[in-house]
């Protein structure tokens, strides 16, 4: 089984539900014992309180739930994936542990990785609210890391051709486009999941196959709402957005952004989005 969740759907806030609370700390507790650490950081709140991760000493552990028909598959096992096959040249947090479990009707996995003491560019959001500056170095790295990470094989397929055929009329008001070219890619390359200097790329659930273009038309498009940095997306890699590969997986992240913001999510972000779509098909999109 896969675990499912809305595509690029970014709320980051605890459970509604005081018991799902009190569930999710009662798992990491319970996971901090196993694991011999003692968590002592803030609490962070992953996808909808599907995720728990707190600082603990030199390592971040973090425990994911799903029910327990829906445990393994490729979103479960993507960080353990991650750490055996891609190369460590892509800066990430190396993982130190991992521990399975189930009650009655809800699997959780621990992870237990390194700490990262750079924090990530954005806390609680995936989208820039104003222009950042970051260092010549940083994007050398950046570029350098989606480089490497593009030549790795892998039968994990992050985004696929039936969602194109399914919603592109419906978000974007033209025809599916044909995905021909693909990569291996992070699949949620937003700026919470982005260190700044010196770069680390965190959260490697999704990972796997997707368009070309397509992981930076998602960071461009959460930097819409920051022309400089915008800018800077499109000209340090106008060699991948400038192509027609390019363009038709900016079109897929686009499509599926709006996709997230009909359900009400990124309100003040749904407009820039739609007159980025709207700029490169040259067509209005579909009200909600």
């Amino acid at each position: 089984m896969t675990v499912e969740r809305p595509v690029l759907e970014a709320v980051f806030v605890a459970p509604t539900e005081h018991d799902d609370r009190l569930r999710m700390r009662r798992a990491h507790a319970a996971a901090a014992r196993q694991f011999q650490v003692s968590a002592s950081g803030p609490e962070v709140w992953g996808w909808q309180g599907r995720t728990l991760g707190r600082r603990a000493g030199g390592s971040w552990l973090r425990v994911v739930s799903t029910a327990a028909d829906k445990a393994g598959g490729r979103l479960w096992e993507g960080t353990a994936a991650a750490d055996t096959h891609v190369p460590r040249s892509v800066p990430r947090p190396r993982l130190r542990g991992v521990l399975d479990w189930t009650t009655a009707d809800v699997a959780y996995r621990a992870e237990l990785t390194e700490y990262v003491s750079v924090p990530p560019v954005t806390s609680g959001t995936p989208a820039l609210a104003q222009d950042i500056e970051l260092p010549d170095a940083w994007w050398s790295e950046l570029k350098s890391a989606l480089g490497t990470l593009a030549t790795v094989p892998t039968d994990r397929e992050s985004v696929r051709q039936n969602w194109v055929d399914r919603n592109f009329r419906r978000f974007l008001g033209i025809d599916p486009v044909r995905i021909d070219e693909t990569t291996t890619g992070h699949a949620d390359l937003h700026w919470a999941n982005l260190t700044g200097a010196p770069l680390v790329l965190l959260d490697w659930e999704n990972w796997g196959r997707l368009p070309v273009g397509y992981d930076l038309g998602l960071l461009h498009a959460y930097s819409l709402a920051a022309q400089a940095t915008a800018a800077r997306i499109r000209r340090e890699f106008a060699h991948v957005l400038d192509t027609d590969a390019g363009r038709t997986g900016e079109l897929v992240a686009l499509a599926q952004l709006l996709q997230a913001c009909s359900r009400g999510v990124h309100p003040a972000l749904a407009p820039l989005i739609a007159c980025r779509a709207e700029e490169l098909t040259h067509t209005p999109v579909p009200i909600p």
